[in-house]
Order: C-alpha cells, then structure tokens, then sequence
C-alpha cells in the first residue's frame, strides 16, 4: 500500500480545466494533468482497505492499489507494468471513462474517492513520454488468420492480443481512420485523436493490418450511419479466407422518436452531427456539415452523447443550447450508505454543462413545427411518473423555438443486417447472442465467428469495450490453438 495515514494527511486534488471562454475557442483537450508531484500525492490517499472494491468496479479489473502504491514510491516504469497487465489503452479510459471504480473506492463511502482515473492518466502520460510504450511483436508467429470487424476498442484490444499471441490480424474499418465510435462518437475536446493514431502505429509493429474504407456485409439504405466506405467485402468471403472472425462493431443503431414533424429539416440523430464535426477537425472539407452557429438548440436526451452535443454545440456558436431529460431531475448527491460501492444515481454535471446552456428534466417531445420544411420549434410537455408510468401534466404544454433539434437517446442495437450476413443469432435485444463464460464465451452459433464489445453487449463504455476485447482474444486464440496463455 501507499502512505499508512495519506488519506487522512492529503485532501483529494482535482485535475485542473482552461477557464469555458477560453476553451470554447477550439477543440482541442483543456484538462490539466496532475504533475508527477502531485500525483504522487493523490496515490498516497490509497487505503490498506483490506478488500479493494475499486478493482472489482473497473470492468478490466485493473489492479489499482498495486499501481497506486508504485507512483507513490516513484517507481513509475513498474507502475505502467501493472497497468498495461489489464487495460491495453489507459490513455483512452484515463481520458474518457467515468471512473466507475472511483464510485467503488472505500474511502468513497465516507470521504472523497481516490482520484484513480487522474493518477491512471498520469501514469501511461508518463509512460509515453519517457519511451515506455514499446511495440510488443511475438517471438513466433501461429500461420493463423484472423479478421476483426470494427476498429472501436473492443477491435483494437482483441487485435493487440492476438497479433502478441503470434497469429495475424486484419482490422476492416468502413470509415477513413481507425477508432469507430471512439474517433468519430467523443469529441477531440474529450479526447484528442492522436492518441488512437500513436496505439495504430504501435500495432502495424506489432504485426496487425488496417484496412480502412471497407465495409464488410451491407448496411440498410435508410439507416443514418457514418460509414465512408470505398469498397465491400462479404461476410462469406471473410469467413473461406480468415480462420476465425471477431465482429467488434458498435450499437450504431440509434434510438429515434417518431413523434409529428421528425422528417423536418433540422432534426437529426447525433451521430450525424458529432462525426462531421471530428472530421472536420482532421481537415475534411465537405459539403452538407450540420452546424449549430447562430442557431437555437434543442438536444434530447440527458445522457454522455448529450453533453457532448452541447460542448460541440457552444464551440460551433450556438445562439442557445438546450437539453431534455424524459426522466425527474435526480438529487445532487447520492446516499452512500445505500449505494457505496455500486454506480450512483444522482446528478452529474459535465464540463460541456457548465460552458452555458440549460437543462430541463422530466420534459417530453409532442410535436416539431416547422415552416416549408425546416424546423421552427417544439412542441412539449412536462410529465411525471406514477406506478412507474409517465403520465402527462395537464396545462404544461410548451412550444419552444428551435432551428436544430439533436436525438442523443442512446442506442438500440448493432446494425441487425451485418450479423444477419454472418448468420449470427440476436438476442431479445438485438445483439449478437453470445455469452462470456470462460469456456463458451464470446462465440457464436457460426463455427469460427466471435463476437465482443457493443456488438454483444449493447451501447455501454469505452472501458467494457476493451474488457470484452480481451476476454475474446482469449477465447478465439484458445479456438484456434487449442489453448491460450492470453489474460482473461
């Protein structure tokens, strides 16, 4: 462990942001890292809790006081050791996971959390700079081959895995640069992409193959889903080419809300607007960009996609921004000892929050007005819930002006017609249907084809994505071989 009493000698230290008006300026990332000094600090706040609930909270099961206890002795160069032995791209998740095992932290029950995702982020920050993050090649190779669809970081982990288990790795991305969701989902003042660019390069070292611009199998003619493919590729030559198959796509099947008025000019899913904007941050210079300058905007949904629909927003110049919760407002701090160690519900308020805009809970969508097909305004209601039924208040209805109107609702499922192609069976919720046990785990009811990530579970986060990753490299690498010595 850390220092015996740092807990009771260090109060928690936040990472520093650029003031809202400076950053709105551009898109680039505004968070300051903890310095090594006061990282080591923060990691002396680690408890000798007996039982560290924080390494059960994080999905890659990182091994947090072990790490936590190594800044603290400055021994930076084993720290990142430990941390790359269970998560593959702590830059990502230093960045952009919410820190569920901060919520797990015991220190949390009573005190501030210990800031795990700041030290996290300091420790492979540290580990780049000092020329730590090597390419890892395998001493021999298998002859096996395997392709991976989708370059989210359910792909890239299994792809790393495997190509350091010795076979080869192909990644078919139908977009321009690798990433998925992650590139074209999380705005760069979340994450700046380079970060994705420097883990592919490490990888074509380590033996893995990108192929950008393909799209395997065939997407729906009215789905709205950014894909800049050039060329096809179908699933059963993938299949007679590649000894196994891992599909590692995203939920980019978006939720949508057919009320009066959706065909209108001005209402769009997110994942129309957030892509274009990164893109033209990397100098796309295309025509059609939805844009929010000088407009009023409504976005729906009170969720992560949401927040950032309004930190893009305000940088694009947004008259006003607006977002809309179905659900109540919840309390502004949770009751720990009813929630400690699992993830609370109560309010969270992003960085995109608080450079402006306001949010409205308990609302629902009636109607969008519009005038000779543009959008105009909203037509709304406030609502409550009864017997876990939403009923609506009478003489609540609302009509709010609104030139762009943001669907952020979540995501229902894969694009149903990939794993259609491959044969895959769904689950009631449209996933792919395939379980995590470790001898059955992520396969499919197709011989050879796996399964991981969004396009298993569902939308969730950039941290489960890259568990599932690596717990399907396992499980393809033990198909092919017989055996693996891959973590799990």
């Amino acid at each position: 462990m850390a220092k015996v009493t740092g807990f009771l000698d260090y109060e928690r230290v936040k990472e520093s942001y650029d003031p809202a008006d400076a950053r709105l300026r551009h898109y680039r990332e505004f968070v300051h890292p903890l310095g090594e000094q006061a990282a080591h600090q923060q990691a002396a706040r680690c408890m000798d809790c007996g039982i560290p609930f924080c390494n059960n909270g994080c999905p890659v099961n990182n091994i947090i006081p072990d790490f936590n206890d190594l800044v603290y002795q400055n021994d930076w160069k084993s720290a990142i050791d430990v941390l790359h032995s269970t998560n593959n791209f702590p830059e990502f998740t230093g960045r952009i996971c919410p820190a569920p095992c901060e919520a797990a932290c015991t220190l949390n029950f009573n005190d501030d959390a210990v800031g795990i995702k700041s030290i996290e982020r300091s420790i492979i920050d540290r580990a780049w700079q000092e020329g730590w993050v090597v390419p890892q090649p395998p001493a021999t190779k298998t002859g096996k081959k395997v392709a991976i669809v989708g370059s989210g970081p359910a792909g890239m982990a299994a792809a790393q895995q495997l190509a350091r288990a010795g076979h080869d790795v192909t990644v078919f991305e139908k977009n321009e640069r690798i990433g998925g969701l992650m590139r074209y989902g999380i705005p760069d003042f979340k994450m700046e992409k380079h970060h994705i660019d420097r883990r592919v390069q490490q990888m074509e070292q380590e033996g893995v193959t990108f192929r950008t611009g393909v799209l395997v199998g065939e997407l729906p003619e009215h789905m709205k889903v950014t894909s800049h493919h050039v060329t096809t590729v179908s699933a059963d030559d993938l299949k007679a080419e590649f000894d196994a198959v891992l599909l590692a796509g995203g939920a980019e099947h978006p939720r949508d809300l057919p009320v009066p008025g959706r065909d209108l000019d001005g209402v769009h899913f997110a994942m129309e607007f957030l892509p274009q904007q990164n893109r033209v941050n990397h100098g796309w210079k295309g025509d059609g960009q939805i844009l929010a300058t000088g407009k009023d905007v409504i976005v729906i949904g009170g969720g992560d996609t949401g927040s950032d629909c309004m930190g893009t927003s305000h940088r694009q110049g947004a008259r006003s921004v607006t977002q809309f919760e179905l659900m109540p407002m919840p309390p502004e701090s949770e009751y720990k000892p009813l929630s400690w160690p699992y993830w609370p519900y109560r309010l969270r308020t992003s960085s995109s929050h608080e450079e402006g805009g306001q949010r409205q809970f308990a609302i629902a969508t009636r109607e969008f007005i519009g005038e000779n097909g543009k959008l105009t305004g909203i037509r709304t209601v406030r609502v409550q819930w009864e017997g876990g039924k939403m009923v609506e208040v009478d003489g609540t209805e609302e009509v709010l002006p609104a030139d762009l109107v943001l669907l952020a609702m979540g995501f229902m499922s894969p694009i149903g017609s990939i794993l259609e192609k491959f044969g895959v069976q769904k689950d009631g919720r449209g996933n792919a249907q395939a379980g995590t046990d470790e001898g059955s785990g992520y396969v499919t009811n197709v011989p050879g084809v796996f399964a991981a990530g969004d396009m298993r579970r569902g939308q969730s986060l950039v941290v489960w994505a890259i568990r599932e990753g690596r717990q399907a490299a396992r499980a393809v690498d033990s198909f092919l071989m017989g055996a693996s010595v891959l973590p799990r």
